[in-house]
């Protein structure tokens, strides 16, 4: 193993959590887009610093198995199923050779499987099918994108188990990797994300990825339409995240006091 690749093992690896990629998104997705010039500008820096971008499921089996990682890993993963990701990011991508991994709710993405509440427009399963021939990994994202820890059992089980069931027929095999919907899980929901079959699941957490997180909670950093070329290249390189999140990571704990309530009153939070 290379002290590169061993230190990435203790430092962490920086997860990129992305959404849209679009110059005039939804203003539901306005937030967390990017334009397709800042993200063209971002992957340069990923190119132009040596990064090596793995899919999901690559790091998490390396991290299973113990094998050396390749030279400054790094992930850039996508949640929901924008259309932008094919028209605009998919390009780029292709350009550097970059893999990385798509995480879709199955019943927003255009088609027969649609069920509505989608935020802006997505990816149809054709798109999807051309974004995993051209070596992009395709998670799951859930079926309908509920917040997980806060519906009950029954509705859990479906929302995973469909998600996975749909995204095997349309490819022709089912996905490995799960990223939670808002970044929310809890043991329950861990497990059951488990138990449908997934092997990794992604969070939010707004901090490096490590081994020591376990394959059902590893932590990402999120890419906003706010995140400059500067705040991008620091975020790359695992410096002052801490500070960059600090308001974010304030947030998530009180919210988390909340939702634990919240779900031990419906009876469903363990």
């Amino acid at each position: 193993m290379s002290a590169e690749s061993d230190a990435a093992y203790t430092r962490g690896v920086p997860v990129l959590m992305y959404h849209a990629v679009d110059r005039d998104p939804a203003p539901a997705t306005l937030g967390l887009s990017v334009t397709p010039e800042a993200f063209a500008a971002q992957m340069a820096v990923v190119a132009e610093r040596g990064f090596t971008p793995l899919t999901t499921a690559a790091l998490a089996a390396t991290w299973r198995t113990g094998l050396p990682l390749p030279a400054r890993p790094l992930l850039i993963t996508f949640d929901d199923g924008y259309e932008g990701v094919h028209r605009h990011a998919l390009p780029v991508l292709a350009r550097h050779s970059f893999a990385s991994t798509v995480f879709v709710s199955t019943g927003w993405l255009r088609g027969k499987h649609d069920e509505g509440g989608a935020l802006d427009t997505m990816l149809d399963w054709e798109q999807v099918r051309e974004l995993a021939e051209a070596g992009t990994e395709i998670g799951g994202h859930s079926h309908t994108h509920p917040q997980l820890d806060q519906i009950d059992a029954r509705r859990l089980r479906f929302e995973t188990l469909r998600c996975r069931e749909i995204v095997g027929e349309e490819l022709g095999s089912a996905p490995a990797s799960f990223a939670y919907p808002y970044g929310y899980s809890s043991r329950r929901v861990r497990r059951t994300v488990r138990e449908a079959g997934f092997t990794q699941a992604l969070a939010v957490g707004n901090a490096l990825a490590c081994r020591c997180q376990g394959p059902y909670a590893l932590e990402r950093v999120t890419v906003r339409r706010s995140t400059d070329i500067e705040e991008f290249t620091r975020l790359v390189e695992g410096r002052a995240i801490g500070r960059n999140f600090a308001a974010d990571r304030a947030m998530t704990k009180g919210y988390a006091l909340v939702r634990r309530a919240r779900g031990a009153t419906r009876g469903h939070w363990i």
